[in-house]
């Protein structure tokens, strides 16, 4: 196989470096496996570019992301930058790599292992059948509207502004549609269309798109239910669709229904096949360095990154497969097990499920 693919690959703050490494391990793996070629370049972002490059997101980073097919994104932030200003800050460099990639969509699969039943605060049996993807508006809304402070007679007021065009709702919401083809065929679209006016053009729009996929059964569910039914029976969710600030906080929710954010992958793309792949969960400062952090997450990402943008169906498969077989065999790192004498090492998590793609 001569197809190589560029991926930039970025380690981050925290415990990004050490679960990277071992999905970096992965696609070595999946080319002696399967006679794929990678070209990884790495490149500085977040707090370490910050301390380095005086900035979040150094112009070389970005334009190594450009010149890449995919990019491997560990995890940024952490105490040391929160009382930065705001352009000196870990998170303003995520927004604008978003932004500057054309990055408008964040799929965030949520899968609950029957063996990790037990790591979730839910009851087992509600979390029954429960494999569901929210598909989030990345680039508007509230998060990139106007924001300005003005003097009132009560005191200084805060401002910030939640505004959506019918094109940025369409390439969303089209996506989601045709991801729900893929699957249960069921597509929930989240929005607050009984007070928010941005969310009346949603549904509006939702509801106009709907007719070019009658083979998909379309839900429309305020955000408040969404947040309740995702406790009460989140298996009845296949695929879910929503605004940036809404899609923030469900899919989080979402990430605790399987027992830990360290699990879960998601994805970020665009118009065409170029992806950002990244853990859903953070930067942990707090255990960085010891080898504790759970590398599935970001192993799981670049099973993503390998259906999604490369096409590589079988290799994502395999190690989604290597990552169950493992799990049920009962291996655990520290954020899912009951056992902490027991518990593995990021590296020997990432060994054993190496070791099981076969």
């Amino acid at each position: 196989m001569s197809d190589v693919k560029k991926i930039a690959v970025i380690a981050g703050d925290g415990i990004g470096p050490e679960v990277v490494a071992e999905a970096e391990k992965v696609l070595k793996k999946t080319e002696e496996l399967f006679g794929y070629q990678f070209e990884t370049d790495h490149g500085l972002f977040g707090g370490i570019a910050i301390d380095e490059k005086g900035t979040p997101l150094p112009q070389e980073t970005l334009e190594m992301c450009r010149n890449s097919d995919a990019v491997l994104l560990g995890a940024v932030g952490g105490p040391k930058w929160d009382n930065n200003s705001k352009e000196l800050r870990p998170e303003t460099g995520l927004l604008g790599i978003r932004k500057e990639l054309g990055l408008f969509s964040n799929i965030r699969p949520a899968v609950v292992f029957d063996c990790l039943k037990e790591a979730s605060t839910l009851k087992p049996e509600v979390l029954d059948g429960t494999d569901l993807i929210v598909v989030r508006e990345l680039t508007g809304g509230i998060y990139f509207g106007e924001k300005f402070r003005r003097e009132t007679e009560f005191g200084e007021e805060a401002v910030d502004t939640c505004a959506y065009n019918v094109m940025e709702v369409e390439r969303i919401v089209r996506q989601a549609f045709e991801i729900a083809r893929t699957r249960s065929k069921k597509l929930a679209s989240v929005d607050k269309a009984n007070v928010l006016e941005s969310s009346r053009l949603w549904r509006e729009t939702v509801n106009r798109l709907a007719t070019e996929y009658p083979d998909v059964e379309l839900e429309h569910v305020l955000v408040d239910n969404c947040a309740m039914q995702l406790l009460r029976r989140p298996s009845s969710f296949d695929v879910i669709v929503t605004e940036n600030m809404f899609g923030d906080i469900l899919s989080d929710e979402a990430a605790m229904l399987t027992g830990s954010i360290g699990m879960l992958s998601s994805a970020s793309l665009g118009e065409g096949s170029f992806g950002l792949y990244e853990p859903v969960h953070g930067s942990a400062p707090d255990i960085a360095g010891q080898g504790k952090a759970n590398p599935i997450a970001t192993i799981l990402s670049v099973a993503l990154m390998f259906k999604l943008s490369f096409g590589y169906q079988k290799a994502g498969d395999l190690i989604e497969k290597a990552v169950k077989d493992v799990l049920d065999a009962g291996h655990r790192t520290g954020d899912i097990s009951s056992d902490q004498t027991s518990a593995l090492s990021t590296s020997e998590m990432g060994d054993l499920i190496i070791a099981a793609m076969k």
